[in-house]
């Protein structure tokens, strides 16, 4: 048996973890030199509490070799084989990490998602499935390579605070943006985040247009598509309307976006995530 493991930053709830059986190993979150376990000792909601409190952006730290070590030991009890999927290598030194940690474990192999938040858990999603039909773990990271690069992941920023105050977008750059109500459209590509889109408007007419974009003329893998998000349940469930416009998923899961996405995007992001045929 193979047990499918990933890093926090893959954003899956806690649904999905139990029904196909994926354990998570937390990266660090830093705040004010304090280090929290993600997900565990600290939330989204408390990154952007601190933020509003201290108008201290919140720092993200890759899980190091000793964790992952005895992640490994504590889930590999009652498997032969063990897969980990990290955050994209370009982000984070969590696959490095895992790779060093590996070294004392023939049994366990590392695969980097080239990705982030559930574009991540779309890749440890897509194992699980392989592991559950009787595959190795040789068998599964073959296959991972080819599901990988179909990964769709963005998202849309609707307040360019978080990503000014983090060196991600210059001052006067936040400020055309804000007074002219731009959201700029952040999708991975290639394993790096890059800005393909600016929307202007209302959140509502920025659900409306980005969803178009990303499904209107996309061939898409209909089993499951995320929601994944830092702003209220209207917009989530606005979301899901006009999903349900352009292509007929089997399953829309909704899911908060943990702190890594929190202290890069701030409040009032958005993103769908999918795997193209």
């Amino acid at each position: 048996m193979v047990k499918i493991c990933a890093d926090s930053v893959c954003d899956l709830s806690e649904e999905l973890k139990k029904r196909y059986d994926i354990s998570v190993v937390p990266l660090y979150v830093n705040a004010d030199g304090k280090a929290f376990k993600d997900g565990v000792e600290i939330t989204q909601k408390d990154v952007f509490k601190h933020y509003r409190e201290t108008g201290n952006l919140c720092s993200t730290a890759a899980v190091n070799v000793e964790d992952f070590k005895t992640f490994f030991e504590k889930e590999l009890k009652g498997y032969d084989e063990l897969i980990i999927i990290t955050i994209s290598s370009e982000f984070s030194g969590c696959f490095q990490n895992a790779n060093i940690a590996a070294e004392d474990f023939p049994n366990v192999r590392v695969v980097d998602s080239r990705n982030l938040s559930t574009g991540e858990g779309l890749v440890a999603v897509s194992a699980a499935k392989l592991a559950q039909r009787g595959l190795s773990a040789d068998e599964i990271v073959g296959k991972l390579s080819g599901i990988i690069p179909k990964v769709d992941a963005s998202f849309f920023v609707a307040n360019v605070e978080y990503l000014h105050k983090g060196g991600r977008c210059s001052s006067i750059a936040a400020l055309g943006a804000n007074l002219l109500k731009l959201k700029p459209c952040i999708e991975v590509r290639g394993g790096k985040m890059t800005v393909s889109k600016k929307y202007r408007g209302s959140i509502e007419k920025t659900i409306q247009n980005y969803i178009k974009d990303r499904l209107e003329n996309a061939d898409v893998d209909d089993d499951l598509i995320f929601i994944t998000h830092t702003t209220s349940k209207e917009n989530t469930e606005l979301a899901a309307r006009e999903i349900k416009k352009y292509k007929n998923f089997k399953e829309i899961d909704a899911t908060d976006a943990g702190c890594t996405v929190a202290c890069h995007c701030g409040e009032d992001t958005l993103g769908i995530l999918f795997i193209r045929k």
